[in-house]
């Protein structure tokens, strides 16, 4: 279930916007303003932020820009009775993915939520994060240890297919096939080579290792 946040200090329309959204299967938190909504955020972890802009003690604007600034990238939806370009413009710039002005249609704003929810799900399906190592597919960069590289892709494929299911046996079969293609001319043999070089490179990693499952295949597991 997906989790959201909604940092609106009108208790009315945010028990209104949580009562729409529990309704549509989504876990809410409300808060009255940025600063409990970071509260709320270092407390656990939420899918969606829906912010109001004018609130007390910190604004909407300060709070996603204290998110960006940390690296936080969850969605933030700002909901505002401010509809000047120049207000629009700097919710986008303060790192805002998404903008409604009141008042509310909560049906749209349903529908904004899932749109938000399903490209923030795609995003996250190109990167892979395993203790405190992340694998970007998109450019093939392995960060870890306040280092980046780029790996060949056929290493970086297999070692984002293995850490994506930690503890999942993989067959050299299974990886000839998902990686080089199943009319690929190469042998199982290859994937050995790939799985050496993988290991060589990443044996001081400290958020992971590769095991072989001897007669089987291949499995990455957590450290």
């Amino acid at each position: 279930m997906f989790k959201i946040l909604i940092a609106e200090d009108d208790a009315e329309l945010r028990q209104l916007f949580r009562h729409v959204l529990q309704k549509n299967g989504y876990s809410v938190k409300g808060v009255s303003n940025g600063r409990e909504a970071l509260d709320a955020l270092d407390g656990g972890y939420f899918d969606l932020i829906i912010s109001d802009i004018m609130m007390p003690v910190m604004d909407g604007y300060e709070l996603v820009s204290s998110l960006r600034e940390a690296g936080i990238n969850t969605p933030v939806m700002m909901i505002t009775a401010k509809d000047a370009f120049d207000d629009m413009r700097q919710g986008f710039l303060s790192g805002t993915d998404d903008y409604m002005v009141k008042p509310i249609n909560v049906n749209e704003m349903v529908l904004r939520v899932g749109a938000l929810l399903r490209r923030a799900q795609m995003i996250n399906e190109r990167r892979q994060t395993i203790g405190g190592t992340v694998l970007e597919c998109d450019s093939l960069t392995v960060a870890s240890n306040g280092e980046s590289f780029i790996l060949p892709q056929k290493e970086f494929m297999l070692l984002y297919k293995m850490a994506s299911f930690p503890g999942k046996i993989f067959t050299r079969q299974q990886l000839m096939d998902d990686i080089w293609g199943y009319d690929s001319d190469s042998d199982t043999h290859t994937v050995d080579v790939h799985i050496g070089r993988l290991r060589e490179r990443f044996r001081d990693n400290p958020d992971f290792k590769i095991v072989t499952m001897r007669g089987v295949g291949y499995k990455v597991v957590k450290l």
